[in-house]
């Protein structure tokens, strides 16, 4: 735990989340194809929960398939789902030497079969580890989310007494549990790599008030180093939600 200058405390994140980009241009710019970009990826990704883990990041997600990343060129497509359908069945014992716990984000019913076999073998076999959990967010955007919860919500309603006070009922606090993430810990530290400064439809709920941080080192050369100076970056500022540092000082 680090003080801050202004003396209220921060702590390591509890909940990181990564938008890992730059494997494609990382590729590019070594004459390779894109898929060995996101090969190269998909080993830098193990390696960054064993670091989150031993930082005491308790939940980690990565971005790893978004719902736009079906337009994609169809080849690509294919590369990346039987890169997660082949990578995952090796991963069992490192797994649950780490005690990594598998959890998914996003749709994945849409995902092939082999793939979706996959994730959810990996999800029952790791489901008794409990020292970090991976949330793989695949299928996923922050926009289909909240219209998902939007639907949820209004379901909810119309089950109700009275369905007009059920919605006039809802706070924030409640809607997020129609949403997917009703089970994740709210996003501390959301991280980009490649570069580019937007969040690109991820965790759009939580990261109202999730700390940002951007690189522009490409996934595949992203180092145990500049995690670890992202962790110390993000316990030396002030998180505030909308308070002043002397309320949160108080506090």
């Amino acid at each position: 735990m680090t003080q801050s200058t202004d003396g209220a405390l921060c702590s390591v994140p509890k909940h990181v989340a990564i938008v890992m980009d730059g494997n494609g241009r990382w590729a590019k710019g070594r004459g390779l194809p894109r898929l060995e970009g996101h090969r190269q990826g998909a080993e830098r990704a193990r390696e960054v929960v064993e670091w989150a883990a031993d930082a005491g990041v308790k939940q980690i997600s990565l971005y790893a398939f978004s719902t736009e990343n079906w337009d994609r060129p169809k080849a690509e497509v294919r590369g990346l789902m039987t890169i997660l359908s082949t990578l995952l069945p090796r991963e069992f014992s490192r797994m649950h030497k780490n005690g990594v716990r598998l959890l998914t984000l996003g749709d994945i019913s849409l995902l092939p079969d082999r793939a979706q076999k996959a994730v959810k073998k990996a999800c029952y076999e790791t489901r008794e580890n409990r020292r970090i959990d991976l949330i793989l967010c695949l299928n996923y955007g922050g926009q289909q989310e909240i219209v998902d919860g939007v639907k949820q919500a209004c379901q909810w309603a119309c089950e109700q007494s009275d369905p007009l006070a059920a919605i006039e009922s809802i706070n924030t606090r409640q809607f997020r549990s129609f949403l997917w993430r009703s089970e994740l810990l709210p996003v501390d530290l959301l991280i980009r790599t490649g570069g580019e400064l937007r969040i690109s439809n991820f965790h759009l709920w939580d990261a109202a008030y999730a700390e940002l941080y951007f690189s522009k080192t490409y996934w595949p050369d992203y180092s145990k180093s500049e995690f670890n100076e992202t962790i110390g970056d993000y316990s030396s500022r002030e998180r505030r939600f909308g308070l002043t540092s002397e309320q949160v000082t108080d506090e």
